[in-house]
C-alpha cells in the first residue's frame, strides 16, 4: 500500500511539474500565471493590488520596487509579521511575474 501512495504521488507531482512548463511554454501563458499569483495578494492588498484599507496598494508601483521590497521581506531585511514568510514562498520568478503585473495595474 505504501509503494503505491509513493509512487502515485510521484506521478502527481510529475503531472503538476509538466502542467506548469506546458501552461508557461503556450504564448500569452505568462499573462496569465501572473494574474494567478498576484490574486494570492488581494486579501490584504486589495483586487488587483488597489487597496482599500491601512495595507499599501501594490496597483502602479514600479517592478523594480515591488521586486526589492518581495527580496528584503525573502531575505529578513524588512522585518513583518506575514509578508517575510509569504516572500519566502516565492521564487525570482514568480515575483518577477507579480511585480510586472501590478506595475501595469491603474492607481
Amino acid at each position: 500500500m505504501r509503494r503505491i501512495s509513493h509512487t502515485t504521488a510521484v506521478i502527481a507531482s510529475a503531472l503538476l511539474l509538466a502542467a506548469a512548463q506546458a501552461q508557461t511554454a503556450q504564448p500569452g501563458a505568462s499573462k496569465y500565471l501572473a494574474r494567478n499569483l498576484a490574486a494570492q495578494c488581494a486579501n490584504c492588498h486589495g483586487t488587483n493590488g488597489r487597496s482599500v484599507a491601512e495595507v499599501p496598494s501594490l496597483a502602479g508601483q514600479a517592478a523594480t520596487v515591488l521586486i526589492n521590497k518581495m527580496q528584503d521581506y525573502k531575505d529578513g531585511k524588512q522585518p513583518s509579521t506575514i509578508m517575510q514568510q509569504l516572500a519566502k514562498g516565492y521564487t525570482d520568478e514568480q515575483i518577477a511575474l507579480m511585480a510586472d503585473y501590478f506595475s501595469k495595474q491603474p492607481k
